[in-house]
C-alpha cells in the first residue's frame, strides 16, 4: 500500500509520514470514507469503514526487523499517517 516514515509518537499513536505505494489508490476510498465518517459524527459508518480497512489483511513490516504486526488501527489523510496497535 505504502511506505511510513515515523515521525513522532503521541500517547498511543505513532505518527508518520505516509508514501503511497502502487495499490493506494485502490484502497484511498476506504480511509477517505472513515476520515469523513469520524468527522461528521457518524461513529457507525466509521466503525464500518474501519472494518472495511481492516477486512483487507493489511501488515505494518517494520524496516528494524521487528515483527510485522497485525492488528492495528491506522489513519492515513495525503502524506500523513497515524496507527496504533
Amino acid at each position: 500500500m505504502g511506505t511510513l516514515t515515523r515521525d513522532a509518537v503521541d500517547m498511543f499513536w505513532t505518527d508518520c509520514m505516509f508514501e503511497p505505494g502502487p495499490v493506494w489508490p485502490a484502497l484511498q476510498p476506504l480511509f477517505t470514507a472513515s476520515r469523513k465518517a469520524w468527522q461528521r459524527g457518524d461513529s457507525r459508518a466509521a466503525a464500518e469503514a474501519d472494518e472495511a480497512i481492516q477486512a483487507q489483511g493489511l501488515v505494518l513490516v517494520p524496516t528494524d526487523g521487528g515483527p510485522p504486526l497485525r492488528e492495528f488501527l491506522i489513519r492515513i489523510n495525503g502524506d500523513k499517517a497515524r496507527f496504533r496497535y
